[in-house]
């Protein structure tokens, strides 16, 4: 008796990436929709979980049980939306890969014609615009948001040279072997990978623009907080000079800049206005008041530092809780006092050596920041 042959499914085709944050009510009846609008194509869905603290990993995984179409990466200590995507879409076996939102801002009913746009061989890259002829964002209800977003868009344009008419889009599709090919050059950085996709690679892609209705969320409320803005412009940064000067280490240079003005200001009010001091024939009148309010000065403006830093510079690996956050300042402090030795001693060395006075000092501040931020970045946020 012949053995009964065994039916394989179909190779699948196409990897639909969601890169979630809480989003646990939304992504079941996502699953739904991306169902309804693939019929007859072969495809799965590979959902990016920032470790969600409203479990959305564990309902992924839920969804999973019942449709095997469906993976999920939990991600544990690393966040953020293009890192999300970039790893993704390398996890998928597909030769073609699209990357949308969850929250069902983004029509599923556009993929098929996204795919065969890319199936016909005219095209290397498809995407929805929300601001192409056809396109809407009424249904979003946020002209405030859609204002902000065309003058990210023009910005965009100007300093990465992508001509498209809603580069900050995060509805696209493209083949898996373009993304792999120059995915060690994806910087990772920011919350826009098409931008950082077209702006990396060297060949210009042919792309194929399909305007969208954008859509408000379904459910829950919009991720979209006070560090946006900041990760765009990190973004652009980092594809505009992040060769020569790296990103993290940029950031954490500048905030260490607006340190220096917090602490002349700290210095100015609690001289001024808690010690009653002036400042008379270039010289405050006590010197250990100066001293003590310059001390204090100084633990302020490192606090400062050390909070932007947490909540910017590595957002990705922000310290949260009471406990966390004093370790973080403690391990802070003794990395800076050590940045500081480094600083004063090269300084001196140099100048001892016949380098000019002001030549001295600013080296010693660069050679006393790269002390700071490799300490820093290792022992208090736990990466180079």
């Amino acid at each position: 008796m012949n053995a009964p042959a065994i039916v394989l499914p179909a190779p699948i085709e196409l990897g639909i990436v969601l890169p979630t944050y809480n989003e646990r009510g939304n992504l079941r009846s996502m699953i739904e929709r991306l169902d309804t609008a693939l019929q007859g194509i072969a495809w799965e869905v590979i959902v990016v979980d920032d470790n969600s603290p409203d479990g959305t990993a564990d309902e992924a995984r839920a969804v999973a049980r019942e449709d095997r179409r469906v993976r999920v990466l939990q991600r544990i200590g690393r966040r953020g939306l293009s890192s999300a995507a970039i790893e993704g879409m390398c996890a998928t076996s597909a030769p073609m890969v699209a990357v949308m939102d969850a929250d069902h801002q983004h029509d599923p009913a556009l993929l098929p014609g996204m795919l065969a746009a890319l199936r016909s061989g005219d095209y290397d890259l498809a995407y929805a615009s929300r601001f192409a002829e056809g396109a809407s964002t009424e249904e979003w209800g946020r002209p405030d948001r859609v204002k902000a977003s065309g003058l990210a868009n023009r910005l965009a344009r100007k300093v990465t040279g992508v001509t498209l008419s809603d580069p900050m889009s995060g509805y696209f599709m493209l083949p898996t072997e373009i993304l792999r090919k120059d995915a060690s050059r994806l910087s990772g950085v920011g919350f826009k990978i098409l931008l950082d996709i077209l702006a990396t690679v060297d060949e210009p892609l042919r792309i194929k623009e399909f305007p969208m209705n954008f859509a408000a969320r379904a459910e829950g409320e919009s991720k979209l907080d006070r560090t946006v803005v900041f990760e765009f412009l990190v973004g652009l940064y980092d594809k505009w000079l992040g060769r020569y000067i790296p990103t993290r280490f940029a950031l954490f240079g500048t905030v260490g800049a607006m340190g220096v003005g917090v602490q002349f200001g700290a210095l100015w009010l609690l001289l001024h206005v808690v010690f009653g001091e002036r400042f008379v024939y270039g010289h405050w009148s006590d010197n250990t008041t100066f001293n003590i309010a310059n001390t204090l000065a100084a633990v302020t403006a490192m606090s400062f530092n050390f909070v932007v830093n947490n909540e910017l510079t590595y957002s990705d690996k922000r310290l949260r809780g009471f406990a966390p956050l004093l370790r973080g300042w403690a391990k802070f402090a003794l990395t800076c006092s050590l940045g500081l030795l480094t600083n004063v001693g090269s300084a001196a060395a140099l100048k001892a050596m016949g380098f000019h006075d002001v030549a001295a000092v600013l080296i010693g501040i660069v050679l006393g920041s790269v002390w700071n931020f490799a300490l820093s970045s290792k022992f208090v946020w736990g990466r180079y």
